[in-house]
């Protein structure tokens, strides 16, 4: 088994981009709250490109497991409006 380069739990930042649409921090919301359930919505934060094309939003998570964070990443990048998790 491989060593984990982070501590569980451990808070832990997940920016996802997509195109500026409506309904896109919704839909990031749910995958999100389907992984981590104790997320708060309140403190997801959101910020549009220069020219508003994209929109980016982070959610700082507390992950307990390289499982969750391997489903949630698998999810978001599945998902038809997002382009992009960082």
């Amino acid at each position: 088994m491989e060593q984990s380069l982070i501590d569980y739990p451990c808070e832990f930042p997940i920016k996802i981009l997509g195109a500026t649409q409506a309904g896109f921090a919704q839909a990031v919301l749910a995958i999100v709250q389907r992984h981590a359930p104790d997320f708060d919505g309140g403190t997801l934060s959101m910020k549009a490109s220069k020219r508003g094309k994209y929109l980016s939003v982070t959610c700082v998570i507390r992950a307990t497991s390289r499982e969750q964070l391997d489903g949630l990443y698998r999810e978001l990048c599945d998902h038809p409006m997002v382009v992009m998790v960082l």
